[in-house]
């Protein structure tokens, strides 16, 4: 993996500096580079692709392991070999496509660079090449041969079985999607293939056996999926993340919040709430809020008689609420998919987010009536100025990204490297010395998740554009269209939906497949894109956090490290409490638009 965590590594460095210059000729000498945002999709691509292999390599596709988790020992190792063979199944079957498709685009050629565009598509096989080769090598290291043979062999038959039944399913229309793609990525789910490969492997099924499309298809879409330029600030905001938990910046806006509230009952609550607002202001990132807050918050809370379970639900609940303030990566996917401005979700972002954490706040503070608060005192003001003063460079970062962003200053892309570059600069000299090794560490890891959430983007967009084509899409606009009540009765199927679709897909897939669908019917019934945007968003969390099958509960219980059946009795009452301010911006668009 090191020449590929390098060329990885050395290729974010190249956009991160390629956005620096356009940003310093276009605002300052008044220049633009006409070829940046060529030269930005060409690394882009081939960052997504390397990065997916790196996340094979590392286990860090994102998965659902309920099912395996409850197993034993062996029936789960034979169950994780069947997920490797169909991931390399999927990718077998894809690279033909990818070196057909990366040939015809070979005779296009990029308008301002004036190269073939095969050059870039080329990242494409390149990388599946590479997943399969990190592929075998998970397989030699973790699978037994008896198992690797049996999942073969089960892999086999299953693949034998939807070609055979090709003529049964010719002949059951639209019923297809059930079988083959809702079916297909259900079992794949079910058994913990990671969810990017399982969108894949649905979509590529529906092509192969119920119709006469090429592979290429599927190809093109991912390319479309993982190739947008608003995308592009994914990585950058990954990578700010990083910097926020590796120099320390989060933790001082903790400490400063500690030392304002920290004296008063449920204040270490609202300290966390704070923090997790705030920071998520930095990082953008749910796991990188919670990992921040979470070690500098607990051990007070905990000599302060709070309960572990009633701290990670809080944690969980909190970082909810925190996801819609920028630089929020939800935001970013759902405003590239739904056509919506990204400077009008981030500002409905910050008071959404506001709004959530005052019901949050009231709630901690019920809990809290009987909190202990002997040896408590008040920090003197020096202390809290001085905690201030430190923790001042780090405070401005989400006011910068916020303000450039909504303002109209800068595109999300140009303030998010313009970030990196302040929180490295205020980072290294005032919090803490980073040393090559751990910047080149921080890359890798940016470019591994970028290409985790990318591949799951790219294929959620091949599984949405096989729904369309389909009819679904029609289908579900008649019906949405034709329910009783109007938009709020819409309104009402769009959070019980996103509540369970959360649940399952961690969300970013949930979005790009049915973003595309949902959002022209919430336009045509007169519902604003930001507004309805929020609404999404938020029940698509709350979902995330739900046990017992949010992914995002049981990283919240991992971070706070308490068993997650003592969480799961405490954390409803936070998650209802979000619950009735979801039905409140649902029904009362003001709170969402109405400061935009």
């Amino acid at each position: 993996m090191r020449p590929i965590e390098a060329l990885a590594a050395a290729l974010l460095v190249g956009l991160i500096g390629l956005v620096l210059a356009s940003v310093f000729c276009r605002y300052v000498l008044g220049r633009p580079i006409a070829a940046s945002d060529e030269i930005a999709s060409f690394l882009f691509l081939w960052i997504v692709m390397l990065g997916a292999v790196i996340a094979i390599d590392r286990n860090e596709h994102l998965r659902l392991a309920l099912l395996l988790n409850a197993m034993g020992p062996r029936p789960r190792r034979r169950l994780e070999a069947v997920g490797l063979v169909i991931m390399a199944a999927f990718l077998g079957a894809l690279l033909p496509a990818a070196l057909e498709h990366t040939w015809f685009e070979a005779d296009i050629t990029s308008p301002a660079l004036d190269i073939s565009m095969g050059w870039r598509i080329a990242g494409i096989p390149l990388g599946i090449v590479l997943m399969l080769a990190a592929l075998a090598g998970r397989v030699w290291r973790e699978v037994a041969r008896a198992d690797l043979v049996l999942a073969i062999a089960l892999v086999g038959a299953a693949i034998a079985g939807l070609w055979l039944l090709t003529p049964v399913f010719a002949q059951l229309g639209k019923a297809n999607i059930l079988v083959l793609l809702v079916g297909v990525i259900a079992v794949c789910l079910a058994i913990g293939v990671p969810i990017g490969f399982c969108f894949g492997a649905g979509a590529l099924a529906f092509l192969l056996f119920s119709t006469h499309l090429p592979p290429t298809v599927i190809v093109g879409r991912m390319d479309e999926g993982m190739s947008s330029l608003i995308l592009l600030s994914v990585p950058v905001f990954v990578l700010l993340g990083c910097i926020l938990d590796a120099t320390g910046m989060g933790k001082a806006i903790v400490d400063f919040l500690g030392s304002l509230l920290g004296h008063v009952r449920a204040g270490m609550s609202y300290v966390m709430l704070g923090s997790l607002y705030l920071v998520s202001g930095i990082s953008g990132s749910k796991v990188s809020d919670m990992a921040t807050v979470a070690p500098a918050l607990f051990p007070e809370m905990k000599r302060r008689g709070n309960r572990p379970e009633e701290m990670v639900a809080l944690l969980g609940t909190g970082a909810i609420m925190a996801d819609t303030v920028p630089p929020s990566i939800v935001l970013i996917v759902i405003g590239s998919v739904a056509g919506i401005s990204i400077a009008g979700l981030f500002a409905s972002g910050f008071v959404v987010a506001l709004f959530l954490l005052l019901i949050l706040a009231a709630a901690a503070r019920w809990k809290a009536r009987g909190e202990s608060l002997a040896g408590v005192r008040r920090a003197p003001l020096r202390a809290v100025g001085a905690a201030l003063l430190f923790a001042a460079p780090a405070l401005v970062l989400p006011f910068l990204v916020r303000g450039a962003v909504t303002e109209g200053v800068a595109t999300a892309t140009e303030v998010s490297t313009i970030a990196v570059l302040y929180a490295f600069l205020a980072g290294t000299t005032l919090y803490g010395r980073l040393g090559l090794r751990d910047i080149y560490r921080m890359l890798v890891e940016t470019a591994a998740m970028t290409g985790a959430i990318l591949l799951i983007l790219g294929t959620a967009a091949a599984a949405a554009w096989v729904l369309t084509q389909t009819g679904f899409a029609g289908y579900l606009a008649a019906v949405m269209q034709g329910l009783p009540g109007g938009w709020v009765v819409f309104m009402g199927v769009t959070i019980l939906v996103f509540l369970f679709l959360g649940c399952l897909l961690e969300g970013l897939p949930a979005i790009v497949l049915l973003a595309p669908l949902m959002f022209p019917i919430a336009r045509q019934l007169g519902i604003d894109p930001v507004h309805y945007a929020m609404v999404v968003v938020v029940a698509m969390n709350i979902g995330l956090f739900a046990p017992p099958i949010g992914i995002g509960f049981y990283i919240a219980c991992s971070i706070g490290k308490v068993a997650p059946d003592a969480a799961m009795r405490t954390i409803w009452f936070y998650l209802a409490a979000l619950l009735l301010g979801l039905l409140a911006i649902a029904l009362v668009p003001a709170i969402s638009i109405g400061l935009i």
